[in-house]
């Protein structure tokens, strides 16, 4: 550690340059990691916050709640309990005051049902007539408000802002938490309809014989959630080559930096130093370059955090950006692998000789 930390200090505009490029690769990768999570979480808030297990949809549906019909007499065959829910799902145009349009999607609930008591109100109070909605937090910052009057899909009803919710994104879209009547009415799917899914916190639902349901997990139906594979897998893919990319650019610049120091080595090695104390100068100095980079980068990101507008779909997980760090430094101890193999091979006589 203290020959890596001495060279470092000697040459400081050589390693500050090194630094820079893995601040902006370590930077980079947060970023990307924290768009990606912020992505997928529009996707996933809402059914995630119900806190269930299972998901039964028409077996006809390909595993969209969207395009789910369930009927009433299906809906029969469905054993209930107190840890299931119904649920209708229906793509709607939200119009506010001054005509202003929100896309949004009207999740229709059963007041008495788990999915309503489990919502965690921040602003008002959750509804508790057909008129009245809960809709996502999203909403307040566009300039809606408790008590503005909304309209659906051009409908002539207008509906009652009660409340407003966190983490209720649902395909992209904000959430608008109503009774499941309404939802019938705006689905338009004729008298038999009844719901689109019926959701357990229970790791089964059990369906009755010839019901023309089907169960899902809840990884598997929000695997099916259109885009999400892959928008996810692209992802996924950038922040690995980014993760190559820093290999190589490490194990580079630790191999140019360590033939230009190669009789400096020989030198060394010829006054008695052992090969133990080269190799953890290697690696130390690696260790000091990319830590002190994403150090640098993690700053970098908390500072884009602060600043960063709402409108962005952006999360930052301490969590999993610190996995990603540590990712980062195990890639770092990867790329001085060649430089360790010129140091162990250095021989004072041919080097110093030539």
């Amino acid at each position: 550690m203290f020959l890596a930390w001495k060279e470092i200090r000697y040459e400081k505009l050589r390693y500050t340059l090194i630094i820079a490029m893995i601040v902006l690769i370590s930077y980079l990768i947060f970023i990307l990691t924290s768009l990606a999570q912020g992505l997928a979480r529009q996707n996933t808030d809402a059914v995630k916050s119900w806190d269930i297990q299972m998901i039964a949809l028409n077996d006809n549906a390909d595993t969209s709640m969207t395009q789910s019909i369930i009927t009433k007499s299906q809906l029969a065959k469905v054993q209930t309990s107190k840890k299931t829910a119904i649920v209708t799902q229906v793509p709607v145009i939200v119009r506010g005051a001054g005509n202003h349009k929100v896309s949004a999607q009207f999740v229709g609930i059963n007041r008495e049902q788990f999915i309503m008591k489990n919502l965690k109100v921040i602003d008002g109070k959750k509804p508790t007539k057909n008129n009245e909605v809960l809709v996502d937090s999203s909403l307040k910052q566009a300039g809606y408000q408790i008590g503005d009057k909304i309209e659906l899909n051009s409908g002539q009803s207008k509906f009652s802002i009660s409340g407003f919710v966190n983490n209720a994104k649902l395909n992209i879209s904000p959430v608008i938490y109503g009774d499941n009547h309404v939802a019938q009415v705006l689905k338009n799917a004729g008298p038999t309809f009844a719901v689109s899914a019926v959701v357990s916190q229970n790791s089964k639902i059990i369906l009755g014989k010839n019901s023309g349901l089907k169960n899902y997990s809840l990884a598997g139906f929000i695997k099916k959630l259109p885009g999400y594979t892959a928008q996810t897998t692209t992802f996924i893919f950038m922040i690995g080559f980014l993760m190559v990319i820093s290999l190589v650019v490490v194990a580079v610049f630790l191999y140019i930096l360590t033939m230009q120091k190669l009789e400096n080595y020989a030198v060394l090695r010829a006054q008695g130093v052992p090969v133990s104390v080269l190799v953890r100068a290697t690696i130390s100095q690696s260790l000091l370059i990319v830590i002190s980079g994403l150090i640098v980068g993690t700053v970098l990101t908390g500072l884009t955090a602060s600043f960063i507008p709402a409108a962005v779909p952006m999360y930052f997980s301490i969590p999993l950006l610190s996995v990603v760090a540590i990712g980062l430094v195990i890639v770092a101890l990867l790329g001085v692998i060649i430089p360790i193999r010129i140091v162990t091979r250095v021989d004072p006589v041919t080097v110093i000789g030539g």
